[in-house]
């Protein structure tokens, strides 16, 4: 696995790529020619197997069932830490039901920040493509985040296109009211767009006709809820870091000690209002999303470095969006970190396997053939950045393999 010194090199490097002329790669490197991508740039994956376009896309998304809450923005940081100790000590529900006041209605035109990529030197046109969608914490980058932690590269290598992006709010995307806007309805519409443009071949360089909806926790959830709310937008379904044991809730969100984002790194976050919220130290960082000895300390530092944002309102609506159906026939694959905190309680195999519950009470349909699971060994929450990430990423290749999708 590579050092800290050679990841921060490596991501150097990959901003410089991303910040060099237009679709102008290095010599003897193809590149797709993208549509729907505003100012676009190339780069590599960071294992080298994928070929990338990054820029903005422009979605226009609406929904009715954002909440309306009787709350105010908090103004510092004490206010900040009080909502969230009263959110996870109540275990969240009766929380929110004393703020919550109905729903509302939003809409806009949003820029949402996207990488897509395509297996280096391919011979024939892909037609199978991965839609991404990163959880709380993190940025898109959690795909492909080093040399050896890169599900980007994986996926190029078994022959699929990814299409990663940044949700509303982080890192280049818009960022909205950080209560009223950015919850999870909205972002789940915006999901539901980006892949009904990647289908429609009105994003990237080519209309697909397999679309695989892959998360990581409130990605997953987001994912989740596009097989049950829209059931034909999405081929097959694999969730990670998500399963339907809460009981670790409100260990991983008080563990997190989310602080202000633009008082934690201003020279990242400025400007952004006190709804805008990160994970408060390294040591919060791993309380929530690692497990030790699972991963590399530098890999963790890195994290810690490069930590995205989130909202209240994505705190405050975070399963709001998750819905039983039996209208999705896709697989469905689940696959956990075996040591997860909020969605295992830190245990998912022991005595019965956690994640197994999940297909049957969220797609009674489906049949056991499927479906599968995965609990990676000695590894939490953030799955991708521990050393037992490659082999959850070819598991998740060969379910899709096996699947024909």
């Amino acid at each position: 696995m590579k050092t800290l010194t050679s990841a921060l090199l490596g991501a150097a490097a990959l901003a410089q790529n991303v910040n060099s002329s237009p679709l102008s790669g290095a010599a003897g490197l193809e590149f797709p020619n993208v549509t729907g991508l505003a100012n676009p740039t190339v780069h590599v994956s960071n294992g080298g197997s994928a070929h990338c376009v990054s820029g903005t896309v422009k979605v226009n998304a609406t929904t009715d069932k954002n909440l309306k809450f009787a709350y105010n923005l908090p103004s510092n940081q004490s206010q900040v830490t009080q909502t969230l100790v009263s959110l996870w000590s109540s275990g969240g529900d009766g929380y929110l039901k004393s703020l919550t006041s109905g729903t509302q209605r939003v809409s806009g035109s949003y820029d949402i920040e996207a990488t897509y990529c395509l297996p280096a030197g391919e011979t024939s046109k892909t037609t199978k493509v991965q839609i991404l969608t990163h959880g709380i914490g993190v940025d898109r980058h959690y795909w492909d985040f080093a040399s050896g932690y890169s599900y980007v590269d994986t996926a190029a290598a078994a022959g699929y296109a990814t299409f990663l992006y940044n949700r509303l709010g982080v890192g280049a995307s818009s960022k909205e009211d950080p209560l009223n806007v950015v919850q999870s309805p909205l972002e789940l519409e915006i999901l539901k767009t980006l892949a009904s443009k990647l289908r429609q071949g009105t994003l990237g360089d080519r209309a697909f006709s397999t679309v695989v909806g892959v998360g990581h926790s409130f990605g997953s959830i987001l994912t989740q809820g596009v097989t049950a709310a829209y059931p034909k937008t999405l081929d097959a379904a694999v969730l990670t870091g998500f399963a339907l044991d809460s009981n670790g809730l409100p260990g991983f969100g008080l563990g997190l000690n989310a602080a202000i984002a633009s008082e934690t790194q201003p020279y990242r976050f400025s400007g952004l209002s006190a709804g805008y919220l990160v994970a408060g130290t390294s040591v919060s960082n791993q309380i929530a999303f690692f497990y030790d000895p699972g991963f590399d300390p530098e890999i963790l530092s890195l994290a810690d470095a490069t930590k995205g944002s989130f909202t209240l309102g994505e705190l405050f609506t975070l399963t709001h969006v998750v819905n039983a159906t039996s209208e999705f026939h896709g697989p469905v694959a689940v696959v956990a970190g075996n040591e997860d905190l909020p969605f295992c309680n830190g245990n998912c195999s022991s005595p019965t396997n956690i994640l197994a519950g999940l297909v049957p009470a969220l797609y009674p349909g489906l049949s056991e053939a499927n479906t599968a699971t995965y609990v990676a060994p000695v590894a939490g929450h953030a799955l991708n950045l521990h050393y037992a990430a490659p082999g959850a990423f070819d598991f998740i290749q060969d379910f899709l393999k096996k699947h024909n999708v």
